[in-house]
């Protein structure tokens, strides 16, 4: 069974990353329609701060999962 497409404006999907956080967010026609957010905050709290190498490889982890949760949570999934 084929799924009707969803009418409506442009979809903007909006990817984000800091040192600690990776999030991704889905709007249409002004609407927030998901924002999802992962954070490698603990990863980094034994160390006092924010190392590099462990960030990158967060973003990594992170990025497919989150970028698939928000447009699960937008309907777009």
């Amino acid at each position: 069974m084929q799924k009707e497409a969803v009418v409506g404006g442009p979809v903007v999907l909006g990817i984000e990353s800091s040192c600690d956080e990776t999030g991704a967010g889905v709007v249409r026609d002004g609407k927030l329609l998901a924002h999802v957010v992962a954070s490698s905050m603990d990863e980094h709290a034994r160390f006092g701060g924010v190392v590099p190498e462990i960030a990158s490889r967060a973003h990594l982890q992170a990025f497919t999962p989150v970028v698939r949760q928000a447009l699960a949570e937008a309907g777009l999934r």
